[in-house]
């Protein structure tokens, strides 16, 4: 193992490589877990093969999981002990799986409960390779293709596990666990270092409360993936071998058309859309029968909502990673780890849901939507100091200098700053930190900081926060009044 964590022809990679390298780890280990041990088809095949009860086997391997994603970044701070993790967790992951070709014991339970565990920490370790092998204006389509990949392998191991036998998938599955150890002999191994990035002034905004507040959002969100398990898809078991393949199939093309995109699109409308196929999908699974018919709508407007939304917050947590000092094996793990929680806590309410005594149970899945339509454009101004790929800074950066003159000179009379204050104002609104303007401007650190007072004080701004708000909404009114045009 130790020759295998030295080795790492990762440095001498091009570019491509290096992307498909990342991906090839993450989607054959990710495959496995979705097939397998998180509420996996495999698991459940399995078992009722078996005569096994799996609630209690699901239930743990759930919160074994989520524990490794929150705590691998407390012990995993490097990319050299990041690598000799995720080949140890790929070795031990098989090696567990195999224990269920064997006849029912404790022997499951262990297995399960630990290799789950280690999955999740192998997954958030991986927001160290992402840092080292992809700059942030491409980890949009990593996420992307990697979520992409993993689930199109796992709709390959459902259907084995269907159409075959449950062993077979389980089989397969080994298989793929091996083909991602045999990536990640290629993952870069060296040290890194964890301190603020060259050129990242201390005013820079904190990634922690954004942080807190997307992992609640994920929560909230990822409840409805929970009710989907214990609600919808029973409802639709005797649809068995549809669903092995089909379940997926809106998810993967969700994510391949938000994926593929104009960069100037706005996505906002897609998440608004997204929110409105929740809810019809819930309205036509109590409205519908169970027949195909049902399924495919119901299944189509589900999982094609968590598609465009798990892409959402996965390329915000792919951004974040090299943000402030914090490590981004805490960053990852947290995000996913509230995913997970999320789809626990939806289990215990679709359980709720399924009891005789819930006589209206549309009420409980309109407040979780309602929730998320509130959380979501309070998450976006959390995000507007550290995100500008996610929101309308971009359209503003790639204006005309004309039009971000006149929509600052909307916002405060010219006469009022100084040429410093002007130029100040219009890096500020860019997200760049005082060091970043100082450098730009040939001033000093402190002296961008008076100029920043200043404009704070002449537009009536508390902080950089408000001052990019006001300038998002000049920038709708700008371009409403030219559409009217």
């Amino acid at each position: 193992m130790k020759e295998l964590a030295e080795f790492s022809p990762f440095e001498t990679m091009d570019s491509f490589n290096r992307h498909w390298t990342l991906i090839a780890v993450f989607v054959f280990f990710f495959s496995w877990l979705l097939a397998f041990p998180f509420e996996g088809r495999i698991l459940y095949a399995l078992a009722e093969l078996q005569g096994v009860s799996t609630p209690r086997l699901v239930f743990g391997a759930m919160v074994f999981h989520g524990v490794g994603l929150f705590s691998c970044g407390y012990f995993v701070r490097t990319r050299r002990r990041a690598k000799k993790l995720t080949l140890f967790s790929a070795a031990f992951c098989a090696a567990a799986s195999c224990a269920f070709f064997l006849p029912p014991s404790p022997l499951w339970t262990a297995a399960l409960f630990s290799s789950s565990f280690l999955a999740g920490c192998c997954l958030a370790a991986w927001g160290l390779f992402c840092v080292a092998a992809v700059p942030k204006s491409e980890r949009f389509k990593i996420m992307a293709d990697a979520l992409i990949g993993s689930n199109l392998l796992m709709i390959l191991l459902n259907a084995a596990a269907v159409h075959f036998s449950p062993k077979a998938g389980l089989g397969l599955s080994v298989l793929f666990l091996a083909v991602a150890f045999w990536f990640a002999r290629g993952l870069p191994a060296g040290e890194t270092s964890l301190r603020r990035p060259p050129g990242k002034s201390k005013d820079a905004p904190s990634v922690n409360g954004p942080l807190a507040f997307l992992c609640l959002f994920i929560v909230v969100f990822t409840i409805n993936s929970g009710l989907m398990y214990q609600v919808q898809n029973p409802a639709f078991s005797h649809l068995e071998r549809l669903t092995a393949w089909y379940w997926a199939v809106p998810y993967i093309a969700a994510l391949v058309i938000v994926r593929n995109l104009p960069r100037k699109a706005n996505r906002a409308y897609i998440l608004n859309v997204a929110i409105a196929m929740i809810g019809f999908s819930f309205i036509a699974f109590f409205s519908l029968s169970r027949s195909v018919t049902g399924y495919l709508i119901v299944n189509t407007l589900m999982l094609g909502a968590c598609g465009v939304y798990d892409l959402f917050w996965w390329s915000i947590l792919g951004d974040m990673l090299d943000m402030g000092d914090n490590n981004p094996v805490r960053i990852l793990g947290a995000g996913l780890a509230a995913n997970v929680f999320g789809v626990l806590l939806g289990g215990l309410i679709g359980s709720a849901l399924r009891s005789p005594n819930v006589h209206h149970p549309m009420l409980l899945v309109g407040a979780v939507i309602c929730v998320i339509v509130v959380m979501l454009p309070l998450l976006h101004n959390r995000l507007i100091l550290l995100l500008k790929e996610h929101i309308f800074l971009t359209v503003f950066q790639e204006s005309l200098p004309q039009e971000q003159n006149q929509m600052i000179q909307n916002i405060v009379d010219a006469d009022k700053l100084t040429r410093r204050e002007n130029e100040t104002l219009a890096l500020l609104i860019q997200g760049k930190s005082y060091r970043a303007i100082a450098e730009e401007l040939g001033v000093t650190e402190n002296t961008i900081k008076t100029h920043a007072r200043n404009i704070y004080s002449k537009t009536g701004a508390r902080n950089r926060a408000e001052l990019v708000s006001m300038v998002r909404d000049e920038k709708s009114a700008f371009a409403r009044n030219h559409k009217s045009l």
